[in-house]
């Protein structure tokens, strides 16, 4: 399957919620399809789930993945990967970006202050695919738009952290919707 497919991109992080610890993957995409590579566990899921409420990597220690990462590495083996995940953009009916703004809890005081003090409001986004999975049966993935602090961190001297979260969110559309039917992509 792999003969003339050609890696069109590379989104370094996504997360995706889970019932006990959200997943980390880096997204390859091709021009057929959209390979979730898990990552290793690099947080407490404490910490990524904060990150999934606020939108941002908390912790900006973490070297981001690049196409050339991936370059030998078969594109079948990595759809074999029990723990990856594999979308064929033939399959997908919808890729839809949305943004949130995350309701506050108590033990959010810290974060509500900083926003307060920064004058800024922390928009997440993430986005939601539906697609057909085996036997035509509709499945659907969520995943956060979080950027490493390596993409984040020289970025917040001259932008906001609003201008950025959403930069970095289009960015990710525009690649999708220059692969994906025509119809499929909306925000």
């Amino acid at each position: 399957m792999e003969t003339g497919e050609k890696r069109i991109a590379l989104v370094h992080r996504v997360l995706v919620p889970d019932e006990h610890y959200p997943i980390e993957y880096a997204i390859l995409v091709t021009d057929r399809r959209s390979i979730f590579i898990r990552q290793k566990k690099t947080r407490s899921s404490f910490v990524l789930r904060g990150e999934m409420r606020y939108g941002t990597a908390l912790v900006t220690d973490t070297v981001p993945k690049t196409l050339e990462d991936f370059a030998t590495t078969s594109l079948d083996s990595l759809e074999s990967n029990p723990d990856n995940l594999s979308v064929s953009h033939k399959s997908v009916q919808s890729l839809v970006l949305r943004k949130e703004v995350p309701k506050f809890r108590l033990r959010d005081v810290f974060v509500w202050l900083t926003m307060r003090r920064q004058g800024e409001i922390y928009q997440v986004y993430h986005f939601e695919m539906t697609y057909l999975h085996e036997g035509d049966l509709p499945k659907s993935v969520r995943f956060y738009m979080v950027p490493l602090g390596a993409y984040f961190k020289p970025r917040r001297v001259t932008q906001t952290r609003e201008t950025i979260l959403r930069e970095y969110a289009f960015q990710c559309l525009k690649q999708f919707e220059e692969i994906m039917p025509a119809g499929v992509v909306s925000s």
